[in-house]
């Protein structure tokens, strides 16, 4: 039954977002409160690893991130699209918010740390953050697809299956850009 709801609350997104494609500014009220509460925990899971006294609150993430994905000019092709973006500029808004921590705190160029402290993101350690935009950066510069897959899995939350949908790719290439790019991000970070 609980999977039943999730389908169709899934479904009920992604015509929400069509009809935001279609130019229904009204879409963007009813779409509020079917992806807030999955929005905040996507916010709260990012913001739990990061330092003691972060004064970036959750709330303030979501709200900050929803704003930037309404104004995007994008066709939405359906739910799993819009988390991606929305976790794409969850992460654009915090290493913009530890570039800014960490000039503040010390200048300088970014730390060496390893792939393993980049995804856990220790508390106290923006560079990791940092460290790990930039890298994706470079790996997007190589393969466009296996860094999408990477923000996707990693910022995104999404599983294979949902990572092949939105790039419109088999869940075996998914699979297979994973472990490449988890593997070049090792040499790089």
């Amino acid at each position: 039954m609980d999977e039943l709801l999730h389908s169709t609350e899934a479904q009920e997104v992604t015509r929400l977002l069509q009809n935001l494609n279609a130019g229904d500014a009204q879409a963007v009220d009813a779409l509020v409160p079917l992806v807030y509460s999955e929005l905040r925990k996507l916010a709260a899971h990012y913001l739990k690893a990061e330092r003691d006294g972060h004064t970036l609150q959750p709330t303030a993430l979501v709200h900050e991130a929803f704003l930037k994905l309404v104004e995007q000019e994008t066709s939405w092709q359906n739910r799993n699209h819009f988390f991606a973006m929305a976790a794409n500029l969850m992460r654009r808004i915090l290493v913009d918010y530890a570039r800014g921590h960490k000039a503040e705190k010390r200048g300088g160029e970014a730390e060496k740390v390893s792939l393993e402290d980049a995804f856990v993101f220790v508390k106290e350690k923006p560079a990791e953050m940092i460290a790990l935009d930039e890298a994706l950066e470079e790996l997007a510069k190589i393969d466009a697809r296996r860094a999408k897959v990477v923000e996707l899995k990693f910022f995104g939350g999404l599983n294979h299956d949902e990572i092949a949908e939105v790039l419109g790719v088999h869940s075996n290439t998914v699979l297979r850009d994973w472990n490449l790019a988890r593997a070049w991000l090792k040499t790089q970070i």
